[in-house]
């Protein structure tokens, strides 16, 4: 082949190399974002919650609640820290593992001690991690389940926890899609936000 055809070729494959970089690696990206933004403005900025205008989390990860006068979440199977976003995994720990055997165990036992009047039936969703490690959603049981401990720590009545947690369950458009959740950051705001009046 002589160089006057390579060069031929050679020419119009360095023109649609760039013209496709320019439209897939710096146009296309720009369209995406900028539209997500416009059109999808609090997904794209990380569903971030605010209280008196500082963000104190995101609507999609959950965090780690310990005290008494809180409602607990699942726990995070995410490596370095609970509820690490950079690290979203699960356990990977098969049912017949031993080392998840005692980590439920000892999950149950906590939970028991701190909600010593609730039902000894613990929910599954607050001794089992989810796949993502970041669930911020609980059931709706698992909030019940947790009900009187919040109340007797904040003085308020069960029936006032209970009607909170009714305010703050997202149900989904058609029950076969999933069931009826609370989120956990955003039910203990409405506890602040209550028992701050």
């Amino acid at each position: 082949m002589s160089i006057a055809i390579r060069h031929h070729y050679f020419r119009p494959s360095l023109v649609l190399l760039v013209l496709f970089t320019l439209i897939t690696g710096v146009a296309y990206p720009l369209l995406t974002t900028g539209l997500s933004a416009l059109l999808f403005r609090a997904p794209a900025q990380g569903s971030l919650i605010y209280t008196a205008g500082k963000p104190v989390g995101s609507a999609l990860i959950g965090q780690s609640f310990t005290r008494m006068d809180y409602f607990w979440g699942r726990p995070s199977a995410t490596s370095d820290s609970a509820y690490n976003a950079m690290a979203s995994s699960g356990s990977n720990l098969a049912v017949s593992n031993p080392a998840l055997d005692k980590a439920v165990a000892d999950r149950v036992a906590a939970l028991r001690k701190a909600n010593p009047t609730s039902s000894p039936q613990v929910p599954v969703d607050l001794v089992t991690a989810s796949a993502s490690g970041l669930d911020p959603h609980l059931s709706v049981d698992a909030a019940l389940w947790q009900a009187q401990r919040v109340a007797t720590a904040r003085n308020l009545t069960r029936d006032q926890v209970v009607q909170l947690i009714a305010a703050n369950t997202s149900t989904p458009l058609a029950a076969f899609t999933g069931q009826s959740v609370v989120n956990v950051l955003q039910l203990n705001l409405a506890l602040d936000a209550l028992t701050t009046q």
